[in-house]
């Protein structure tokens, strides 16, 4: 990908991810395992160290660029068993050469155009759009300025949902979170008098809170919380759990939160005068870092707030409907083909949404690409490092960990997809050549306790095929 893909506003800012990339290659690439007679020997601790040193062993070897690239006739035939399975009902599929030139036919494809309900794979898109409209190193600035009466304060709200009233030492689920008490130390020591009043201005964002497409118990279920700009660790109420209970209202506790912490009776509901001085401001992590984040941990909350960023940074409304139209707009500019694409939320979690294999495959080729040029930046790269690993990480901790599948854990990273009916998995395998291939299957129409484990299967035997017919 080359510069012209990001807004012309933004190109030049895309130097912060190099080391982001290098630490994902090294990380993905480059593992080796320790073997030795005894821990105690192998560490040099016991007697005989001296006699038997330490042997690497390669669990994980770098990719060998003159490796030879599958066929297609290969991988329809290393995978026809696995897709005719029953389990995976309609399922579509692309698999892609990723040192292949941009716009290069995929090597193998299964109506790798047809729009399916992608679940949560939706968040590739909406990482990709982040990436491409938002310097990497971008933070969301949670900001304090006065109210209207000297006693007050309003506590502004941009879309950062790792904000948390844990004190320091303490984290929730979020890396580097935002702390109200970090703002609760500033603005005491701008404000001269004791604060009684706090308002909550929650004016970025409009529109409805919880998208038409979700579904009714999805809040109370955990898997996300009302969309607000204003909310302490994801709008969670127990900010270990992911899928714990959700505040009915994340503004307000927020707000109570920094009452509490500034000794204020009142929490309000209002809205920052224009240009006002700011009193104190915490920031989020850097976006690189909240994509990786949404990625591995499939977080709804953190996927709905970067695509109403997207869609502000676009000069859009911070809805629903317009995070979708901004993040659609990014995938164009970009020169993504988005046939068949209908994008309904950020996260995935609606089942309006339809998405086609091809575009899935297209983002990830992008990440996984070779630098042409110390110029072309790989500022795409977090969505592969964000990416749950087989049987280590993220939400594919618990599978490739038996069966036919294991041969893919540790050397599978790819997003999951979990709906009713509806399962998916998109990402990045090295098969036994040492090639790295991006894939990306739908599957519609099953059960997810059927689908995944077949999912899981085709991925594994990509990673145990040279596939060369």
């Amino acid at each position: 990908m080359g510069r012209r893909h990001r807004r012309p506003d933004r190109n030049t800012r895309r130097v912060a991810v190099i080391a982001v990339a290098v630490m994902a290659l090294a990380s993905l690439f480059g593992a080796v395992a320790l073997a030795g007679p005894e821990t105690r020997d192998r560490l040099g601790l016991g007697e005989t160290a001296a006699a038997y040193p330490p042997v690497p062993m390669p669990a994980l070897r770098p990719l060998t660029p003159t490796a030879p690239v599958p066929t297609a006739a290969g991988i329809t035939q290393a995978l026809a068993d696995q897709l005719e399975s029953p389990a995976l009902g309609d399922v579509t599929g692309v698999v892609i050469d990723s040192s292949a030139p941009r716009g290069v036919e995929p090597l193998w494809e299964r109506d790798g155009g047809k729009a399916m309900v992608p679940g949560s794979t939706t968040k590739l898109l909406t990482a990709a759009a982040a990436l491409l409209s938002m310097n990497p190193t971008d933070r969301l600035a949670t900001r304090v300025v006065p109210g209207p009466d000297p006693d007050s304060v309003v506590l502004i709200g941009s879309g950062d949902p790792t904000l948390t009233a844990l004190p320091a030492g303490q984290n929730g689920l979020y890396p580097d979170p935002s702390r109200i008490d970090d703002l609760a130390a500033e603005v005491r020591e701008a404000v001269q008098v004791p604060v009684n009043t706090v308002y909550v201005d929650t004016s970025q964002w409009s529109g409805p809170s919880l998208s038409p497409g979700w579904g009714p118990n999805d809040v109370s279920d955990g898997y996300v919380a009302p969309m607000s700009p204003l909310m302490l660790d994801g709008g969670r109420t127990d900010p270990q759990e992911q899928d714990g209970p959700r505040s009915a209202d994340p503004a307000r506790a927020a707000g109570q939160a920094l009452a509490s912490a500034l000794g204020a009776a009142e929490v309000r509901e209002g809205t920052a005068a224009p240009n006002a001085p700011v009193l104190g401001s915490v920031s989020s992590p850097p976006i690189a870092s909240l994509v990786e984040y949404m990625l591995t941990a499939s977080d709804n909350v953190t996927a709905e707030a970067l695509a109403r960023q997207v869609a502000i940074v676009r000069d859009t409304e911070a809805t629903f409907d317009g995070g979708s139209r901004a993040v659609t707009e990014a995938l164009v500019q970009a020169g993504y083909d988005v046939t068949g694409l209908r994008a309904a939320d950020g996260s995935g979690l609606s089942r309006e949404n339809r998405v086609p294999a091809r575009l899935l495959g297209a983002v990830l080729a992008s990440a996984a690409a070779q630098s042409d040029s110390p110029a072309d930046v790989q500022f795409l790269r977090p969505i592969l490092t964000g990416l749950p690993v087989a049987g280590g990480a993220g939400t594919l901790t618990q599978r490739f960990t038996d069966g036919p599948s294991i041969a893919g854990r540790g050397v599978v990273r790819a997003k999951t997809g979990t709906l009713s009916g509806a399962s998916s998995l998109a990402g990045v395998v090295t098969d036994v050549d040492g090639r790295l291939l991006v894939f990306a299957l739908l599957s519609n129409g099953t059960s997810p306790a059927d689908a995944r484990p077949a999912l899981d299967r085709v991925a594994a035997t990509l990673s145990r095929c040279g596939c060369r017919g």
